[in-house]
Formats: C-alpha cells, sequence, structure tokens
C-alpha cells in the first residue's frame, strides 16, 4: 500500500500512494475469471444453437444453456469494469466491480438463510421444478440427460414417487393416451445390476401399473426429492467447502478493489496538494 510523503523538497511528484501489486493482481484476478466468462458465454450459446427453437422455448425457466449465458455474461460485465478499472485506475469502474461484487454476495447469503430458514417452502419449489422438468422431460434433450444423470446417481424416480411420471403426456396412465410408453417410466429409474454389461432402455416399459412394493422389485421406486434431501444432510461439509469456494474470490475481489479505491483517492489528494503548493515558497 501507500506510506507517507517524503520531507524532501519535490519529491512527492514522483512519489505514488498506488501500489503496482494492488493493481495488477486486481487485474490478473479480474483478467481470468473474464475469460471464464468468455468460455461459459461460448458454451451456453453453442448449446442454445444446437437445440430446436420450440423445445428450448418450451422449458425456457430450467433451461442450463441459458442459465449459463445469463451468468457469463452479468460475470463478463462485472470482470470487464474490474479490468479496466485497475488498469486505467478509475474510481468508477472500480466502485461499480465492488458493489457489484458486495451485492452478489450479500445475495447468496440471503439466499443461503432463507433457504435453511424456510425449508419447507424450498422443498416445494423444489418440487415444482422437478415435476415442470418431468411435464417437459422429452421436449429438451440437455434436460432429459439432466434428469437420466440425477435418478442414475441418487437411485431415484420421479419427484415424490415413480408415479410422477404420469404427468408426462408420453408416460401418462390415463386409458386413452396412445403413447407406446404409457404407463412407463424412463430407463433411468430401472434397478441396474453391476455385471449388465447393456441396459435395457424399455426395462421401465408398464412399471407405473405395479404397486409400489412390486415396483420396487424392478425400479427405484422412491422419489428423487427426499434423496436429495438425504444427500445434503449426509454432505453439509462438502457444501460450506463450495460455498466457501464461491465466497472466497468475491471476497477477494471486493478487498483488492477497495484497497485499490482508497489508494487512488489518497494520490488524488496528494497531486491536488501537490499543484496546490506548487508555487508557494513557504510550502
Amino acid at each position: 500500500m501507500g506510506g507517507r510523503r517524503r520531507d524532501a523538497p519535490g519529491s512527492d511528484e514522483d512519489y505514488s500512494f498506488v501500489s503496482p501489486v494492488v493493481k495488477y493482481l486486481l487485474f490478473i484476478f479480474n483478467f481470468l475469471f473474464w475469460i471464464i466468462s468468455l468460455v461459459m458465454v461460448s458454451i451456453g450459446m453453442y448449446a442454445r444453437m444446437m437445440k430446436h427453437a420450440e423445445a428450448a422455448l418450451a422449458c425456457l425457466s430450467v433451461d442450463p444453456a441459458v442459465m449459463l449465458m445469463v451468468v457469463g455474461v452479468l460475470m463478463f460485465i462485472i470482470t470487464f469494469c474490474g479490468c479496466v478499472g485497475s488498469l486505467r485506475e478509475n474510481i468508477c469502474l472500480l466502485q461499480i466491480f465492488c458493489i457489484s461484487l458486495t451485492v452478489i454476495f450479500l445475495l447468496q447469503l440471503v439466499a443461503g438463510i432463507l433457504g435453511f430458514v424456510f425449508a419447507d417452502k424450498a422443498r416445494s419449489k423444489v418440487t415444482e421444478v422437478i415435476n415442470n422438468a418431468i411435464v417437459h422431460y422429452r421436449e429438451d434433450l440437455d434436460l432429459q440427460n439432466l434428469i437420466d444423470f440425477g435418478q442414475k446417481e441418487f437411485g431415484c424416480c420421479g419427484g415424490v414417487a415413480y408415479v410422477d411420471w404420469s404427468q408426462n403426456m408420453y408416460f401418462n396412465c390415463s386409458k386413452d393416451n396412445p403413447s407406446r410408453e404409457r404407463c412407463s417410466v424412463p430407463f433411468s429409474c430401472c434397478i441396474v445390476s453391476k455385471d449388465q454389461m447393456v441396459i435395457n432402455t424399455m426395462c421401465g416399459q408398464g412399471k407405473q401399473e405395479l404397486e409400489y412394493i412390486e415396483a420396487g422389485k424392478y425400479i427405484h421406486a422412491n422419489g428423487c426429492i427426499d434423496k436429495l434431501v438425504n444427500w445434503i444432510h449426509s454432505n453439509l461439509f462438502l457444501l460450506g467447502g463450495i460455498a466457501m469456494g464461491l465466497a472466497i474470490p468475491q471476497l477477494v475481489g471486493i478487498l483488492l478493489s477497495q484497497l485499490l479505491i482508497n489508494q487512488i483517492k489518497e494520490q488524488i489528494e496528494l497531486q491536488n496538494y501537490n499543484l496546490k503548493h506548487s508555487f508557494d515558497p513557504w510550502s
């Protein structure tokens, strides 16, 4: 950081409160995340372009590609302000960067606290999202792969139970449903033995017609919400580590930007002082 003014006459003109270490460390910090944001936006745009337009619009709220692009664009704007602000020593851009990071950090903190306090409402919201995803299962390939991955990893089927798949028009159990997948569940619900080399994608055929105990012999009859809650409870330290991993870079960015802002302000005060006393024989 900066130091005290030197006592030698005229030496203040060459002295700077702005630390090159803080300045370029903040620039490198922002530049790395700026590159990451570009990669995120590129991946999101590529994934978006690979989809059919009607499928993308059908499930816009849970589209991973859209979420990736939104986060990437937001990160791009914030880190751009940080990069330019640190290089040009621009207080306005640095304040935008610092305030943005502070707001995002506080929003994440509030969201975490509210999610813990209002766990029941958070659970109902997750249930709503999962049910909406089930409805659009066949309309979005990325969403379909995401659901299949989740059901296989957690060993579950549907939101609350396997019969939730009746909400999907293809798996619906109504008698007038002409679909060949009527009363079925996705293959990712099936219980697969370790020695099974080839997965039978029709293993979930007609399993919704079975009672819970009978269906449990062939598929994972329990829903994914309870499995997810149990996983969260058993991996609190891991989730805490991830939360810290997200929070530390933000706090570092806030600290470095605030240090640089204070140094720039001190430098401006020094320049104004030198300008004011440059023609004063008693200074």
